[in-house]
Parts: C-alpha cells; structure tokens; sequence
C-alpha cells in the first residue's frame, strides 16, 4: 500500500462531476423515482436466493441421483455468483435501501460465500472504489500467484502463458477467499492502516469472520452428513459450485477494469493524480452488454460499472436509465465512455490485455 493520503486535483477545473450529479438527481426527482431498490429488485434477490436454498434442500433430502445433484450445485453455483453481484453488492454499498439494517441484511447475504464483509468492504469500497486501477492501491489488480494485471508490476516469465491459465485461477478465487484470503486480508489491513479498527474492535472482528467460515463449513459438510449424503458427493459438489461462483464472479469484475481500453495511472511524485475523480472512473472503466437484458440482470448491473463506479450509492437497477445521462455528459465533456458492446467483446479485450502486459 503506497499512501492512503493520495488526491485527486484537476488541473483543469472542470465541472464535469457537479455537472453530471446534477443531472442525474434531476432525473430522480423529474420522475419521482427512489434510487434505491424497486419491485424488481425485490423479486430478483428471492428468485436468487430461492435459486441458491431449494436446490441444497432437494440435495440434503437425496431426491435425485447423483448426476442431477451435480446439476443441482452447478446451479447453486450460478446462484451463489448471482446473489454476490445483485444483492450483496447493493448492500454493502448502502444502495438497497434507505434503512441500514435492511442495507446490513442484504450485504450479509456475503455469509452465504463464508465470506468476510470487513474485509470486502476495505478492498472494494475503500480501495478498489476509491483508487480504481491505480497500482499499489487498488488490491483488485494487485499481481496474485501467477497473475499479472498492472503494467506496472514486474513481469515474470509465466505470466506469457497467463492467458491460458487465467481462467483456471479465477474458478479457484471464492475456494481461497473461504479459507485463506481473509485471514491474509485481515493482518494485511491492520499493518497498512487500511482497517482502524482498535484492537478490542479487530478482536470481535476476527471472532465473528472465524464463528461464519465455521458455521458455513458445518453447513455445507455437516448437515449432508446428518441426512446421510454421501461426503464425497458432497465434496464434489460443493468444488463445482465454488468453481462456477469463482469463474463467473472473478471474470465478470475483470471486465470492467482489466480490458485494454482502459488506463493505469500512477500519481505523481507528490502522490497526486492529475485528474477529476469522476473522470478518472471514465477512463479506468468500460461497461458492455448494455442491451442484453438477463445479462443486465443477472449481473446486478455490473455491466454498467460506469454508472456504478459513479454513483454507487444508486441501487443498480437504475443503471440503465441513467446510461445515456452518464454518456452524453461524457461526449460533451470530451471523456472517454468505454462501452464493449457484447459480453464476447469484452472477454476478448480482457484476454488481449492479458497477453499484453504478460
């Protein structure tokens, strides 16, 4: 972690951000619309959650024979990945609700995964939101084992070949993160000042995150065991789902950063970045399949990580209602709008970088 003090200044003043705030609150308003969820929104997180807990009850109950219990977790596996993008997301980023506890419930949704909320809101509210793309700062690009996705980093020899194995290792991202990475995570905030926690604070912290991957492991491998679920049918079953989550979670958030159109800026040596923050997200960010519509929902809008990383206090079914709005402030501020078109395109980019930087 370089400096946690590093600025945005714009050399050129511009008003592009009060500007486009301006414009989408007036849209709000015009319409007498909440930004938070709607309907939709509500429906979208039972289908997925019921998407996620049937399919474990039919498992636990042994309905099926074994090869449609694995379509069973593949699905889960789809869900699991859902639920991450549409309704944890939303909350921990305060933008489900106008209620905190109904915020808080949403963004515990991320104990579903055995995941760490603490941990998830230091890298990607703080870090990733706040730092985007900037190396040294931004843990999502932050090289991992055998990845490299900063130009900026030191290159090694198999990092030519990472366009190959790249997608093996995302597949394995949510299996690290219930064992190992929040732990990692947890001592590497509190050395680098990233967590502030006090120590009587860290230590209910650390209690709550070992209680969750306890309870989340004694669910996935304990209840089976009661209803006489045969473990290793469980065991691949429960690497299945984990590798769909992890390959769809992990793919989709790379292409909305780790694409070739997109910039890596450093700060200069007064660990500023010449820039409007808000346009620093434009030029960091790319959206794609904006007009595919299940994608749009299944992602929980994280096709349109423009208006997200803009407003991420809007709920993401709004996004693309407010697309146009961001575009042409965009256009008529002379700002890139990085947009893929389809989902191919973008996964085409993201490998294109891949082999650029390797």
């Amino acid at each position: 972690m370089k400096n946690l003090n590093l600025k945005f200044v714009d050399p050129k003043a511009t008003s592009f951000q009060k500007e486009l705030r301006k414009r989408v609150n007036t849209y709000f308003k015009e319409n007498g619309i909440s930004k938070q969820a709607n309907f939709q929104m509500i429906l979208k997180s039972i289908i997925l959650l019921a998407a996620y807990f049937v399919p474990f009850g039919f498992i636990l109950a042994q309905t099926f024979n074994f090869p449609v219990n694995l379509l069973l977790w593949l699905l889960m596996g789809f869900a699991l990945a859902g639920i991450g993008m549409s309704i944890m997301h939303d909350g921990n980023h305060g933008s489900y609700s106008k209620n905190k506890r109904v915020n808080d419930l949403m963004g515990a949704t991320l104990n579903l995964l055995g995941g760490s909320i603490l941990n998830w809101k230091y890298q990607h509210n703080v870090l990733h939101h706040t730092y985007t793309n900037i190396t040294g700062m931004d843990d999502d690009i932050e090289d991992k084992l055998m990845l490299r996705f900063s130009p900026h980093t030191e290159k090694k020899w198999f990092h030519k070949l990472q366009p190959v194995y790249a997608f093996f290792f995302y597949g394995i991202t949510t299996l690290y993160w219930i064992t190992a990475k929040d732990f990692v995570q947890f001592v590497k905030y509190k050395a680098n000042k990233v967590n502030r926690q006090t120590d009587k604070e860290n230590a209910i912290s650390l209690f709550k995150m070992i209680l969750v991957k306890v309870g989340y492991f004694s669910v996935f491998f304990g209840f089976p065991l009661l209803f006489s679920v045969p473990i290793k049918d469980v065991a691949l079953g429960f690497l299945l789902m984990h590798f769909v989550a992890g390959v769809t979670l992990t793919t989709i958030f790379q292409l909305a950063h780790s694409v070739k159109e997109t910039e890596h800026p450093l700060p200069n040596d007064e660990g500023v970045i010449e820039d409007n923050w808000a346009a620093h997200q434009l030029k960091t960010t790319a959206n794609f399949s904006k007009n595919n519509w299940f994608l749009t929902w299944y992602l929980g809008g994280l096709n349109y990580q423009i208006e997200h990383h803009l407003f991420p206090n809007i709920c993401h079914v709004h996004y693309p209602n407010i697309a146009p709005i961001v575009e042409k402030t965009a256009k008529e501020f002379n700002l890139p709008y990085h947009d893929h078109g389809s989902f191919a395109k973008a996964v085409a980019s993201h490998i294109g970088l891949m082999t650029k930087i390797a």
